[in-house]
């Protein structure tokens, strides 16, 4: 038994386009690789956000995709880590499926905020070494400010961001 050519992530889905879907997952992965994302994670992200559930499996994914099985495990593996992704396991089952959840740009970003703590931290102690006078230490004393404003305008960001996000979608 022969089949067709594999449809992308959302492609199957009741009243889709598949060129138009696999158009969308693919520009929209090629914007967040010019963003700095790496290909493959990208792929990955746009297929699930693509797919009405925001859930596949590895085989599906790999199938739509056109990739193999590893590729699709070491791009879920860098969501996850990103806080992009999540793993669940299918009931009664041994597979895993990949959900993308609709506060995932909250998570990554939080995420983030992790990240510009221990930049700061850094810094701080780059300035002690090298001397808040001195030209490096300068270079370093505007570079910490930068990242605190930063920092605290993430935080009140979010917290805005989590206000109109009950306000527009409800509790979520």
């Amino acid at each position: 038994m022969t089949t067709g050519p594999a449809q992308p992530a959302g492609a199957a889905e009741p009243g889709r386009d598949p060129g138009a879907v696999s158009k969308f997952v693919e520009g929209f992965a090629a914007q967040l690789v010019e963003a700095g994302m790496q290909r493959m994670p990208a792929r990955v992200f746009a297929a699930l956000l693509a797919s009405d559930s925001g859930s596949m499996t590895s085989a599906e994914l790999g199938e739509s995709l056109r990739v193999s099985p590893a590729a699709v495990s070491g791009a879920v593996r860098y969501l996850s880590q990103q806080h992009m992704v999540s793993r669940e396991r299918e009931p009664g089952s041994r597979r895993e499926r990949y959900r993308v959840h609709s506060n995932q740009w909250y998570e990554a970003l939080t995420n983030r905020e992790a990240i510009i703590k221990r930049w700061e931290s850094a810094l701080s102690e780059g300035v002690a070494s090298l001397g808040a006078d001195t030209p490096a230490g300068r270079r370093m004393v505007e570079t910490l400010a930068f990242f605190e404003f930063v920092d605290g305008e993430i935080a009140a960001m979010m917290e805005r961001w989590r206000l109109h996000r009950e306000d527009r979608f409800g509790q979520g």
